[in-house]
C-alpha cells in the first residue's frame, strides 16, 4: 500500500485480460437470506427514458432502498457477517459487536446486532456523516462514537478499540490480516448480483452489457466482479466503478498498479468517501475492472433529481451510479469510452441504487 502522488482522473481504464476467471461465489449466504423475515428481492426497475438520453437500449435501476427492512444494500453483508462472526464467537456471549462507519453499514450493523441480542458499539468520522444517518444508528440501539479524523482512521480506531476490549469486529473492508469477516460481508452482496439475473431473465432481457458500482473501499465492487468474472459467467458483462471526486482511490491504484492510499475532501456521497481499497477486492479489481470513473457532487445531486422525476427515490451514492453513466455515455470522448466498453445502442445498462433518501437525503436541485 501506498500513498497517491498522481492527481485524479475523471476516467481511467483497466487493463482486464478477457480470458480471466475467478472462483464461482458460495450460494451459503443467499440461502441464509432466504430464511429471514423480511427477506424479498429488490425491485429492478425499467427506466425507457434514461435509456433514450443516454442512447443504450436499455437502462435498468437496482433499486436497494427497502433491502431487509433498511434503506440500503448493505444490510446482504451486515446479516450473512454478523451471523457468520457471532457464530465464531460463541464462546464470547457477551461481546460487544463493532464496526466503522461512513453511515449505511453502520446502521445494518447494529442492526442485526441488536436482532441477536449484542451490544453495538459504531464508529463515525467526526462531521463525516450526516446527521440523520447518526440518529438512524443510535434508534438501533447502538452506542455512536465519533473519531476526530477520516474513515480510514476511524476504521483503525475501531479495529484496535475491538482488540483491546476482544469485540467482534464486523468491518466491511480488509487489510492483512483482517479478510475473513470481509469476505463474509462480499458474500452477503453476492446475493444482490444473483436476482439482477433471474430478474433480467424474467423480463425477457440478457444480462447486461454494462453494470456500473458506485465504490467506496471496493467490496461491492469486488462482489459485482466475483460474479460476472466467475467460471460460470460469460464475462461479457463491462464493470465500471463509480467514486466520488474528493475521494477516488480505485483510480489511482489502476494506474499505479498496486492500491494506494488517497487523502479525501469532503461530499455527500458519505459511503463512498473512502481513501484506500480493500485488500480482499484489490486482486479482482486489478485483474477484472474495465474502467473507474469519478463524479462530482453536483452530478450526484443531479442525477439523484433526476431519478427521483421517474420514481425513484436515490441517495446521493446511489444516484452516483446515473452521474456515472453520465460521465461515460455522454460528453466528449464518449465514443473511445463506448468502444472500450464494447457497448452499442442496443446495451442494456443497470444502476446500482445502493441507497435510498433514508439513508442519506438529496439536497434541493
Amino acid at each position: 500500500m501506498s500513498t497517491a502522488d498522481t492527481p485524479a482522473r475523471r476516467w481511467v481504464v483497466g487493463d482486464r485480460d478477457p480470458s480471466w476467471s475467478c472462483p464461482v461465489p458460495d450460494e451459503a449466504a443467499q440461502l441464509f437470506h432466504r430464511t429471514l423475515e423480511d427477506y424479498a428481492p429488490t425491485p429492478l426497475l425499467e427506466l425507457p427514458e434514461l435509456a433514450r438520453e443516454l442512447g443504450v437500449g436499455s437502462v435498468v435501476a437496482k433499486d436497494e432502498s427497502t433491502r431487509l427492512g433498511l434503506p440500503a444494500f448493505k444490510a446482504l453483508g451486515a446479516s450473512w457477517a454478523v451471523h457468520r462472526a457471532l457464530e465464531a464467537a460463541g464462546r464470547r456471549p457477551d461481546a460487544e459487536v463493532v464496526t466503522a462507519t461512513d453511515g449505511n453499514h453502520g446502521r445494518a450493523v447494529a442492526h442485526f446486532a441488536r436482532a441477536a441480542g449484542r451490544r453495538a458499539r459504531i464508529m463515525v468520522p467526526a462531521g463525516g456523516v450526516h446527521p440523520s444517518a447518526v440518529a438512524a444508528i443510535r434508534a438501533e440501539g447502538a452506542e455512536v462514537v465519533e473519531v476526530d479524523g477520516s474513515y480510514d482512521q476511524t476504521v483503525r480506531t475501531a479495529a484496535a478499540y475491538s482488540a483491546q476490549q476482544h469485540g467482534v469486529l464486523v468491518q466491511d473492508t480488509a487489510w492483512d490480516g483482517y479478510e475473513e469477516v470481509p469476505g463474509w460481508i462480499v458474500e452477503g452482496y453476492a446475493t444482490l448480483f444473483r436476482e439482477i439475473d433471474a430478474q433480467l431473465h424474467d423480463a425477457g432481457q440478457r444480462s447486461p452489457d454494462l453494470l456500473l458500482v458506485p465504490t467506496g473501499v471496493g467490496s461491492l465492487l469486488q462482489a459485482a466482479l466475483a460474479h460476472h468474472r466467475c467460471r460460470s459467467s460469460p464475462g461479457s458483462t463491462a464493470v465500471v466503478s463509480v467514486e466520488p471526486d474528493a475521494a477516488a482511490c480505485i483510480g489511482p491504484s489502476l494506474m499505479a498498479g498496486h492500491p494506494v492510499t488517497v487523502e479525501t475532501g469532503s461530499t455527500i456521497m458519505s459511503g463512498l468517501n473512502c481513501g484506500t481499497p480493500s485488500s480482499l477486492a484489490w486482486p479482482l479489481i486489478r485483474d477484472g475492472l474495465d474502467a473507474a470513473v469519478t463524479v462530482s457532487d453536483q452530478g450526484a445531486i443531479d442525477a439523484a433529481h433526476r431519478l427521483a422525476a421517474l420514481g425513484v427515490e436515490a441517495g446521493p451514492c446511489g444516484a452516483a451510479s446515473l452521474a456515472g453513466a453520465r460521465e461515460v455515455l455522454t460528453g466528449e470522448g464518449e465514443q473511445a469510452r463506448r468502444r472500450h466498453l464494447g457497448l452499442g445502442p442496443d446495451s442494456v445498462v443497470v444502476l446500482m441504487i445502493t441507497e435510498g433518501v433514508e439513508a442519506n437525503p438529496v439536497p434541493v436541485a
